[in-house]
């Protein structure tokens, strides 16, 4: 588990953050959009895989699988791949009427790499008298892609160790630019935070959990996957970037996002927790 050690200090100050809200037109063919968990209806299934298919060429195959239960008003999955702590490459895909989706990629990796893919499974459903729900899964998966060598235990603890410190390096440069008491709040790693969302979140009920994973991911959709708003109106791409570090506020009024841009520059994500009230 990756740890924060940096604790500043200070109040948080005015930032330049970018606020995830909910949107009001979930016919939009780039969004994904939280509405109240319906219990109801479940995935059957909800898989993303990594697998090497040719060491020789560097190559793997990256895929993620998702089927509800029923056909869904709209069904749309989006998938992380990071490679080291930085983002390799991104999917996403959206289709109306339909229980199943399905997304692979081959990526050709030229170093020996840390693999983390992550993906979130979502559909939004239409019932009676126009009223809207939603069903959410999440499904993650990481392997170690080693370039020959005669110690592969040894490859893999550089790797885990030098992920850690750039991780650790790229949040604490977020966290001094932006002047964040760390002592405010619960700090999770997107493939940490994934993983302990699945259950509940300390100190959270399932419905609260269930909102805050929603909304979150609608929020990291629209500022993050599609493009990273940065706080002068301009867009650029996530790859490269940084794996997001989750910060919840301990007074359950917010929750932060910190990302570092490929180019290096420090992004905070906002998101009000009103909707877990």
């Amino acid at each position: 588990m990756i740890r924060i050690y940096l604790v500043l200090g200070i109040s948080i100050t005015l930032v330049l953050a970018i606020g995830i809200y909910q949107h009001a037109n979930p016919k939009a063919q780039e969004s994904i959009t939280y509405f109240p968990i319906d219990p109801n209806v479940t995935f059957k299934t909800a898989e993303t895989t990594l697998a090497i298919t040719d060491q020789q060429a560097h190559t793997i195959l990256w895929k993620e699988h998702s089927t509800l239960d029923r056909k869904a008003y709209l069904r749309q999955d989006a998938a992380l791949l990071y490679a080291n702590g930085r983002l390799l490459d991104e999917m996403w895909k959206w289709k109306q009427n339909t229980a199943e989706l399905e997304q692979e990629k081959r990526k050709k990796i030229d170093n020996s790499s840390l693999l983390q893919a992550i993906t979130f499974h979502h559909a939004e459903l239409h019932g009676k008298e126009d009223q809207i729900s939603s069903s959410q899964e999440m499904s993650s998966d990481q392997i170690y892609f080693i370039t020959p060598a005669a110690d592969e235990e040894k490859i893999k603890k550089q790797l885990d160790q030098q992920t850690e410190r750039m991780l650790q390096l790229s949040w604490n440069k977020a966290l001094r630019h932006f002047a964040i008491n760390l002592k405010n709040y619960q700090a999770y790693p997107l493939s940490q935070f994934n993983e302990l969302a699945k259950n509940v979140l300390p100190g959270f009920t399932k419905s609260q959990t269930d909102a805050i994973v929603g909304n979150l991911w609608e929020g990291l959709y629209k500022n993050y996957i599609l493009g990273i708003k940065k706080a002068d109106g301009t867009s650029e791409s996530p790859r490269g970037s940084t794996l997001p570090l989750i910060l919840i506020a301990t007074d359950k009024t917010h929750i932060l996002v910190l990302i570092e841009t490929a180019s290096g520059e420090p992004i905070l994500l906002r998101q009000m927790m009103g909707a877990v009230d």
